[in-house]
């Protein structure tokens, strides 16, 4: 199969970004006539000009590189697995952060919702799951909504639902992932409670999570952290997903399930 051009890529881009030439032009300082002819292959961007406009983009780091192939060049981002010794420091980095919530549980999640690492709290959580949802790689999207992982158990299971969708969709229009397509179709399909419209930005920061643990009722809310900075595609990818709690009872619930006394 032969490889789309560069031009192809770059308005396919502009397109997800709902962006208009002269919109992309300005903001890249070139002019819209020099973008057209990038785009229909009259002109050869050089890897400088893909750069910029990759920015401009926000195109994610690992399609970066595919537009640095498309154009004839070298991809300039690594990617490497978290596992390898160049990442080492990052990894440690993580382990330190995740640790910082006990006994909150904390996950570091792959661009597709897998989990790479975990601090092992609150393991109640996983009661009653099915085995085959646990078995790795563990998708966080698969085991909290699919109706033999921990939905059952989620008492806000309609609010929640809308949440995570709306996060996936989020992902999808920002990455255009097949994986994470299919993810989100799959998801869908689970049926359940009816997702609700979708409320805002300022809606979906406060999202509780409400569910049955150990014969307790806990309220979470989810902050989600990523590299500042990356210059890694497997780094840029990664984010660290914690669950805080939402009210002093839950903090307390919490300490009860982990057999820690109380504060």
């Amino acid at each position: 199969m032969t490889a789309a051009p560069v031009g192809d890529h770059l308005r396919e881009w502009r397109r997800r970004r709902r962006m208009s030439q002269l919109d992309l032009a300005c903001e890249a300082e070139i002019s819209s006539r020099h973008l057209s002819f990038v785009e229909t292959g009259r002109a050869s961007p050089s890897r400088e000009m893909v750069l910029r406009l990759a920015e401009r983009l926000e195109v994610p780091m690992r399609e970066r590189n595919v537009l640095l192939v498309a154009a004839g060049y070298a991809p300039v981002f690594p990617e490497r697995s978290l596992a390898s010794p160049e990442l080492a420091a990052a990894r440690e980095a993580i382990r330190i952060v995740l640790d910082g919530h006990k006994p909150y549980p904390a996950f570091a999640l792959d661009r597709h919702w897998n989990m790479v690492m975990s601090n092992g709290a609150l393991p109640q959580i996983f009661d009653g799951v099915d085995p085959a949802l646990l078995q790795p790689p563990v998708n966080v999207v698969r085991l909290s909504l699919h109706p033999k992982g921990v939905a059952p158990r989620i008492i806000n299971l309609a609010e929640w639902r809308a949440h995570m969708l709306a996060r996936l969709r989020h992902q999808v229009e920002l990455t255009a992932d097949p994986m994470l397509i299919d993810l989100l179709a799959e998801a869908q399909a689970y049926g359940g409670p009816p997702a609700r419209p979708h409320r805002g930005a300022s809606a979906e920061m406060v999202t509780a999570l409400r569910m049955r643990v150990g014969g307790e009722t806990l309220s979470f809310f989810t902050t989600t952290l990523v590299f500042g900075t990356p210059v890694e595609v497997t780094l840029s990818e990664l984010a660290i997903e914690s669950f805080l709690p939402a009210d002093a009872e839950t903090a307390a619930a919490v300490r009860r399930l982990a057999g820690l006394p109380a504060t």
